[in-house]
């Protein structure tokens, strides 16, 4: 009852979930983190952590293979689900300046695929990645100025 009032909570108990939190991702291929970010995974709340698991997940090297999850060989449709899943991350409210780093991250690693990937198939993800982390660096900083104004307020 004192946790719902107070938004207290144990430590272990946030690192209990956070542990969780990042298996369950860690099992997930890019259609189920899709629904995760769509928030279509009952019992499983969407929060700013999982969106950065996510993010971090496609912009990792992989320890054993040296790889990135998306390589240069993989299918079209692979790429596709990644892109989107890019843009439906950014598009999401739940956020943070993480997020924007790792977007940032997943641009640099990625730039010759999304190249290579819009050359091929005449399309156009280079801008619509690009616009889209514009938009989710102007919300976040938009937040960030309403944050300062409630401080200054002092509520």
């Amino acid at each position: 009852m004192f946790v719902k009032m107070f938004g207290k909570r144990d430590k272990s108990q946030d690192e209990q979930t956070d542990s969780h939190l990042i298996e369950k991702i860690s099992k997930m291929n890019l259609t189920e983190m899709r629904s995760y970010v769509k928030n279509s995974i009952k019992d499983f709340e969407v929060s700013v952590d999982g969106m950065n698991e996510i993010m971090k997940k496609l912009t990792s090297l992989d320890e054993k293979t040296q790889i990135y999850y998306i390589k240069s060989d993989d299918m079209d449709v692979k790429k596709k689900k990644a892109f989107d899943l890019f843009i439906a991350i950014l598009t999401s409210k739940q956020i943070n300046v993480q997020t924007i780093e790792l977007a940032q991250n997943f641009l640099e690693n990625y730039k010759e695929i999304i190249d290579d990937f819009d050359t091929r198939n005449k399309q156009i993800y280079a801008s619509k990645l690009t616009d889209t982390l514009e938009r989710a660096i102007n919300t976040i900083n938009q937040y960030a100025q309403l944050q300062n104004k409630m401080n200054v307020l002092g509520k």
